[in-house]
């Protein structure tokens, strides 16, 4: 009895979902023509509203109107550079095991 009244208070976890470029930017210029909110588009859509705002502020941003966080073009290379800044640390540790091995004979 006690499990049927724990769960009728909680919501299911909404399952992770991915859109593609295109459907993001009609959802953005749906937002931009000013005719309905970002909260009611996100509504008609079935979509969380701070998901449709990250997406407006990330339109903005790659257009110029924003300057405050990232371009798409800057998140891409941070990441291409952090990727290729773990792989130069590995490197690094197993050239020093490497010598330290060698040192010690």
């Amino acid at each position: 009895m006690s499990s049927i009244m724990e769960s009728m208070g909680k919501k299911r976890p909404r399952p992770r979902r991915s859109f593609t470029a295109q459907f993001k930017a009609e959802i953005v210029e749906l937002c931009q023509r000013g005719d309905r909110t970002i909260g009611q588009v996100a509504k008609d859509f079935d979509l969380t509203e701070t998901a449709v705002r990250d997406w407006v502020k990330q339109a903005e941003l790659d257009i110029g109107t924003r300057s405050d966080g990232l371009t798409s073009d800057e998140r891409a290379e941070l990441a291409q550079l952090r990727r290729e800044n773990r792989r130069l640390r590995e490197d690094v540790e197993i050239l020093k095991r490497a010598f330290f091995v060698r040192e010690t004979r």
